[in-house]
């Protein structure tokens, strides 16, 4: 499997999730050992405060730097059961993948909790750091990272003003072509920046052709293709396809190299900081 696609598929896991959870538990008998298999549950639970709970994560939660240090369990794909159960945890959280029940199935004949939230919009993201901060016995920082993200995203709304919106064509993959489409929380984030999906039909990820880009014609293309060897050059006036897009004609390609404009979880607000930014450079990132 290439890194573009192993991102993808960490993209899709971690955005478009199964709205399913188990009872959190309650503070008399808040968790001691929580494993994280996605990187937003991972940053949420070190932002409330709780990142001394953790005893394990995917190998993709690399943030903040204290996360790389714990133990890997796999990944989306190949979460390692017998890794996840070696570390005795009373509490183990995430995204679920493309294993199914597989995972929480063998917890729950053992008794272990879990709790696997969905994010696909920002009012999910608030209720999933609510509910995490209720499980842990974190409410109050929960519900000051919440604030903070309200008054984060409330500032941006406050610099972009009424602007006029562009259309943009945000990338996440090359080979085949993979873009924000109308649903999830990518397209909502776009939203919040300021900007115009120009995908206004598919799913939350389509797959488009070239000669579909090309009709499109967006304002702006943001390229977000984060892992692939070459990947900031990749949409240039020299490559085939691309170059004829006016906004590459326009030198309006923006490569997005910070990876929290891909996370749903407690960096949301830095996020649509980020992407308002690349939309409208006079702008503040924070």
């Amino acid at each position: 499997m290439t890194k573009a696609r192993r991102l993808l598929l960490g993209i899709a896991c971690t955005w478009a999730l199964v709205a399913c959870s188990k009872k959190a538990p309650n503070h008399a008998s808040a968790p001691k050992r929580i494993v994280s298999l996605s990187p937003s549950t991972t940053e949420a639970v070190f932002a409330i405060g709780g990142g001394a709970l953790l005893v394990g994560r995917s190998r993709y939660c690399d943030y903040p730097a204290e996360a790389a240090r714990l133990p890997q369990v796999g990944g989306y794909v190949d979460p390692n059961l017998e890794a996840i159960l070696g570390l005795a945890p009373d509490l183990v959280i995430g995204a679920r993948g493309p294993t199914g029940t597989k995972v929480t199935d063998a917890l729950d004949q053992r008794g272990v909790s879990w709790f696997f939230p969905k994010t696909e919009s920002f009012q999910e993201i608030r209720t999933m750091l609510t509910d995490l901060g209720h499980s842990i016995g974190h409410d109050q920082e929960a519900a000051k990272l919440v604030a903070d993200i309200d008054a984060s995203l409330a500032r941006t709304r406050e610099q972009l003003g009424k602007r006029t919106k562009p259309r943009v064509l945000l990338v996440f993959g090359f080979e085949p072509i993979v873009v924000a489409g109308p649903a999830g929380f990518a397209n909502e984030l776009l939203t919040e920046a300021g900007g115009e999906n120009a995908v206004r039909e598919g799913e939350a990820y389509p797959t488009l052709g070239m000669e579909r880009v090309l009709a499109l014609d967006p304002d702006v293309v943001l390229n977000a293709v984060m892992s692939e060897p070459n990947a900031s050059s990749r949409i240039s006036k020299d490559a085939p396809g691309w170059g004829k897009l006016r906004a590459v004609q326009a030198g309006r390609v923006v490569f997005l190299s910070d990876e929290s404009v891909l996370r749903p979880g407690p960096r949301v607000g830095r996020g649509v900081g980020v992407v308002a930014h690349a939309l409208f450079p006079d702008l503040s990132k924070d």
